[in-house]
């Protein structure tokens, strides 16, 4: 059986998963809510799978594992989300994130997910995996580069210009600089009408903003 790092922002969740893996053989090494709390463990624990919300309350599940893969660390990762997101299932899919569950799935599904992977397989969800094989429709979003995509993600969270530069090292100033021209690109006038757009286009789901 595996060794497993849980990365999760609800505790209830967390306990959940615990007594699910354990109870199936598998030995859970650590856990955490904080991203960098997470990094540093992972690193030093070195698990065999790593199982990572990707909607942390403290950042992106994704970013996490973007820095983890800078350590060269052999843990395989499989991530957890409520919904299928288009834009986090491609990000998920070119980062080389191994495994992609939803939330809603069965506990066995989860448990054989994490089997395959930690055999050296790729296990995705279906419903990920059919967006990830679909014809991508035009989206407006298409055309902003990932630091953008990063600063929408943000504002239509409520985030001020100050917060947006201290979570990404950006000053104030540049961050509206951001802000102003992808709102350009994208055509819209207003935070609202942004919202909007990230919504209809995947950006965020309904209750991320």
């Amino acid at each position: 059986m595996s060794t497993i790092y849980i990365v999760e922002d609800h505790a209830l969740m967390r306990d959940g998963l615990k007594a699910l893996l354990t109870g199936n053989g598998h030995e859970v090494v650590g856990e955490s809510a904080n991203p960098g709390k997470a990094l540093t463990e992972v690193v030093v624990l070195e698990p065999d799978v790593l199982l990572l919300d990707l909607n942390l309350g403290e950042g992106s599940g994704l970013e996490l594992y973007e820095r983890l893969r800078r350590h060269r660390i052999h843990t395989r990762t499989v991530v957890l989300t409520v919904e299928v997101l288009p834009h986090q299932v491609a990000e998920a899919h070119r980062l080389g994130v191994e495994g992609f569950v939803l939330k809603g799935d069965s506990s066995q599904e989860l448990l054989n997910t994490l089997e395959r992977v930690s055999r050296g397989h790729r296990s995705w969800a279906a419903q990920a995996q059919t967006v990830l094989e679909s014809p991508s429709s035009a989206r407006r979003v298409d055309q902003l580069s990932p630091r953008e995509l990063q600063i929408v993600q943000l504002v239509v969270r409520g985030m001020t210009s100050v917060a947006i530069g201290e979570r990404l090292f950006l000053s104030p100033k540049t961050v509206d600089t951001y802000r102003s021209r992808l709102m350009a690109k994208l055509g819209v006038g207003d935070v609202p009408g942004l919202v909007r757009l990230a919504i209809r286009e995947g950006v965020i789901g309904l209750d991320d903003h």
